[in-house]
């Protein structure tokens, strides 16, 4: 079962990235996370943990966390049983935050197909809630970095009626979290990133109220 935080106030909420095998870069975008929890705490009033966490997408901790961030440029492999752990935390109630890092699409959705074999990534229409928290986003994805020309776009896989995976495609919000001086993002960029980053938060924490 799910560790909610509904009505708990003084627990602060902590939030983790996804580690996995394959030999992909699942560590990457360091500052991404104690960025994003950063500017959510301080313009949403959130009471995220300022630490973000690592746990492995077997591993049974993973329901210890109602927002879990997954990044990276390359391969994954996920076993029978990380497949099976993962389904079973978004059917509690779990919510993956899929991050393509340039280079993660081919092999996230094969393994998604572990996960949600019935299931299919569809993308978002402008006007999904995701993109109407706070802050406003009336054409979807904010595009932050440039790869091959391709417009970002948003993905979901939809499970009962519920969002339980959002997928940022061509889009790179994870970069635009980071610090300043890793990218030389321009100031415009980096808020577009974080303040999407700040809806996906907000999204997650209140679509069962």
């Amino acid at each position: 079962m799910l560790i909610t935080f509904t009505g708990q106030a003084q627990v602060k909420i902590k939030i983790a990235k996804l580690k996995y095998d394959g030999g992909g870069d699942w560590y990457a975008n360091k500052t991404a996370l104690p960025n994003l929890i950063d500017f959510c705490n301080q313009e949403l009033g959130m009471n995220l943990d300022e630490d973000d966490e690592v746990v492995d997408v077997g591993s049974p901790d993973l329901f210890l966390y109602p927002y879990v961030y997954m990044t990276g440029h390359g391969n994954v492999v996920w076993s029978g049983s990380d497949a099976e752990n993962l389904r079973k935390y978004l059917e509690a109630g779990g919510f993956l935050h899929i991050d393509d890092n340039y280079g993660l699409d081919q092999f996230i959705r094969l393994e998604m197909k572990k996960v949600f074999p019935e299931l299919e990534f569809v993308e978002l229409p402008f006007d999904h809630p995701i993109y109407h928290q706070k802050f406003k986003f009336s054409t979807g994805l904010p595009k932050i970095h440039e790869h091959d020309g391709k417009p970002s776009q948003g993905f979901g896989l939809i499970f009962k009626g519920r969002l339980v995976a959002f997928y940022s495609y061509e889009s790179d919000l994870g970069n635009g979290w980071e610090d300043q001086s890793i990218h030389n993002d321009p100031e415009v960029k980096r808020q577009q990133a974080l303040k999407m980053g700040a809806n996906i938060l907000t999204y997650c924490f209140t679509q069962y109220q």
